[in-house]
């Protein structure tokens, strides 16, 4: 596409979560940090959530790439399950054989088995879940008792959550108040401000291989972070459009022109309302006027 117009090696802005592009957004270093505080205590559930499109998923894959050897990890990227395919899921991540018609009790049993093996082996074992507020309440009531598993000194199961905001919804719930109970450590990923989306689009560029002047200005990533309110999936959207739109026209440089054109073909991004702004400023302009009047009216009076 446009790679050679910019001498890079690979695609910026692309929306497939890819850890080599890991920038460590403050937010996302902080819930690294709890993540990794709350899998050294070895205790309850560990949950982070995050708006659409804020980085969950990335943090999630950068996790499992550099958790600890002595940890064996369980991962369950669609957990929209049945209580039994959920429990078949950890058994096949966590290699524990079940027969077709296995039910709860050798779920347990089996499960507990291997959990004991691995203890015994000095080996920790994590279940990470992503997009967790997709659980059905019932798997996860059955998520809970799972996690019951334990020695006398300590849980033989971990598990980390990843959740859009309607996790923490569906965790208030009554239902669910013995699973709100344990967890242990939480964090909310926050957006990006105006800075964060300048230094995070040079840094994609530059690990994408470009080495030359400045594509995106500060002027362009203020529009940005307009127009995505600061959420990063957003901005990779409008920063390739505007690729595209700046190597269609053969120029080196992204214009405020190009960010437009990209925010107007995209649906998730918009603009304040320029008309809602006129109104206020006439509306403004009126109520001085009004004040003015008044005064000049009161004096008269005098």
């Amino acid at each position: 596409m446009y790679l050679y117009h910019y001498g890079i090696k690979e695609l910026p802005f692309t929306l497939t979560p890819n850890t080599s592009y890991f920038f460590g957004l403050p937010s996302h270093k902080e819930a690294i940090d709890v993540l990794s505080t709350a899998l050294k205590t070895g205790e309850g559930f560990i949950k982070v959530t995050g708006e659409v499109g804020t980085g969950k998923t990335l943090i999630c894959r950068k996790l499992l790439n550099e958790i600890p050897d002595n940890f064996v990890t369980a991962y369950v990227p669609n957990p929209y399950l049945t209580p039994a395919e959920l429990r078949r899921a950890v058994a096949s991540e966590l290699n524990v054989p079940l027969t077709d018609h296995s039910d709860q009790q050798e779920f347990t049993q089996r499960i507990q088995q291997r959990l004991i093996r691995l203890h015994q082996e000095n080996k920790r074992v994590v279940l990470i879940i992503d997009e967790a507020q997709a659980l059905p309440i019932e798997s996860i009531e059955a998520l809970r008792l799972i996690t019951n598993l334990e020695t006398e000194s300590s849980k033989l199961l971990q598990v980390v959550l990843f959740g859009q905001p309607e996790l923490d919804e569906k965790l208030a719930l009554p239902e669910l108040r013995q699973l709100k109970q344990r967890i242990t450590f939480s964090y909310t990923l926050r957006l990006m401000d105006t800075d964060q989306v300048f230094q995070y689009v040079r840094h994609r560029m530059q690990v994408s291989g470009y080495r030359g002047a400045e594509i995106f200005d500060q002027a362009c990533c203020r529009l940005l972070f307009k127009a995505s309110k600061g959420t990063p999936r957003i901005v990779n959207i409008l920063c390739h459009k505007a690729l595209m739109l700046c190597y269609g026209e053969g120029k080196q440089k992204v214009s405020t022109k190009h960010i437009k054109l990209a925010i107007k073909d995209t649906e998730a991004a918009s603009l304040p309302n320029n008309a809602a702004s006129y109104f206020l400023a006439f509306a403004s302009i009126c109520l001085v006027g009004i004040f003015i009047a008044l005064m000049f009216f009161k004096e008269q009076l005098v």
